[in-house]
């Protein structure tokens, strides 16, 4: 069977919208393949798979959520049942594109199912709720999310041209795909991250590195770039690291707003792949607008990044600490690694005359880390700060080093 469009949704409530983009798709000469999520009725239209076989995939039966009435259960059971159908169906082979539409209820349904789909596959999601915060739905996949601007009721002037518009960006990106997947063929894909704070860096190693002929991701340390970053390592898609931009931990620790969550630095040592790690960024925990910050840190030292970010610095002790979750990460994973220390600032902010300039944070964070650190891990001393270009060098050169020891072994 070849590969489809896999349209996931609730037949019996959207069957007339669902045989709408399904005709538009068949129109472009794609072909489909249907799961049903419906609960309360019949489906419009025979599925591919029907809504009982999703309930069974969910650990229970249409019939049971039926007779038992309860909203929450069924969305549960259903959610859960369309990632186990959608997964199985990956594995055969089955899957070009996924699409799935609906309101609350059928957006949290669909959306689980294509975050169950690799990087790349093309995913869309028609939503009365893409306006509002999407990352529940999105999470840290390629999904696209159209709103729908109206509700998903009917087929009228308004809802057909967004449909069409739908049906047509997926036809698109699954009629190119193949063209883009052969571009990118033989490549070694690396992973950087990088912050405001740390972009001379990060832009000095991406440029070095492609020189030699990588491909580079880049993630923006924003709690999602990071969770990102370790799920495309934990997906083989990423073959070695620069993590030089490691503030994420400190979001995790004391409470910011760009926590990745317990655990970030951990999935490169678990897939042993090459890594260089340094601590970019640890100097600060980010916040939104000043009054969003808790009241229990209203002494402490800030700084307006933008009208709407607000860093505040690290303390002494809070740098003994992350030394010790840093360097612990490290210990327990079994990658090749090399940490790379600017002993004069970890941002743009910490450096001399700057506002976050800590030599004491610093020296705190340094003493932890060599504390902790396994003695088999080298540590290097840089004397300039991070985005100082040799820094840049030294991180780009022991990459280097450690991809071609791990090529020859």
């Amino acid at each position: 069977m070849g590969k489809k469009v896999v349209l996931i949704g609730a037949l019996d409530t959207k069957g007339q919208e669902f045989q709408f983009v399904k005709d538009r798709l068949q129109a472009c000469g794609i072909e489909t393949f249907v799961v049903d999520t419906g609960v309360l009725g019949d489906p419009l239209f025979q599925p591919d798979v029907t809504a009982d076989e999703v309930a069974r995939a969910g650990g229970s039966s249409i019939e049971a959520l039926r007779a038992g009435n309860d909203r929450g259960t069924a969305v549960a059971v259903m959610t859960k049942g369309a990632a186990a159908i959608v997964i199985a169906l990956e594995q055969q082979g089955i899957v070009g594109a996924a699409f799935g539409m609906g309101g609350t209820a059928g957006t949290t349904v669909a959306a689980k199912a294509l975050q169950a789909l690799p990087i790349g596959v093309p995913k869309l999601l028609v939503s009365t709720v893409a306006s509002g915060n999407t990352r529940p739905y999105v999470g840290v996949k390629d999904i696209m999310m159209m709103y729908s601007v109206i509700d998903i009721a009917g087929i009228n002037r308004l809802s057909r041209r967004i449909l069409s518009n739908a049906a047509h960006c997926l036809a698109g990106m699954l009629q190119h795909m193949e063209l883009e997947q052969e571009a990118e063929k033989d490549k070694v894909t690396l992973g950087i991250t990088m912050f405001g704070v740390t972009t001379p860096c990060a832009t000095r190693v991406r440029e070095l590195l492609e020189e030699k002929g990588y491909d580079v991701l880049v993630f923006h340390a924003t709690g999602t770039g990071g969770m990102a970053m370790e799920a495309l390592i934990k997906a083989g898609y990423i073959q070695g690291v620069a993590d030089i931009t490691t503030t994420e931990l400190a979001d995790h620790l004391v409470g910011g707003i760009f926590d990745a969550g317990p655990d970030r630095l951990e999935a490169a040592g678990i897939a042993r792949i090459p890594q260089v790690v340094s601590v970019g960024a640890l100097d600060m925990v980010n916040f939104g607008e000043p009054e969003t910050v808790p009241a229990a840190f209203k002494d402490r030292l800030f700084y307006q990044h933008n009208p709407t970010t607000t860093l505040m610095r690290t303390t002494v002790s809070e740098n003994q600490e992350l030394g010790r979750i840093f360097a612990t990460k490290l210990n327990e994973g079994f990658a090749p690694t090399i940490v790379v220390f600017p002993k004069a600032g970890v941002s743009l902010l910490d450096m001399d005359t700057k506002p976050f300039d800590g030599k004491a944070e610093r020296e705190a964070l340094y003493a932890s880390i060599k504390q902790h650190l396994r003695a088999d891990i080298p540590m290097v001393d840089m004397e300039q700060d991070i985005n100082d270009p040799a820094v840049a060098d030294m991180i780009a050169d022991s990459l280097l080093k450690l991809l071609e020891t791990n090529k020859r072994g």
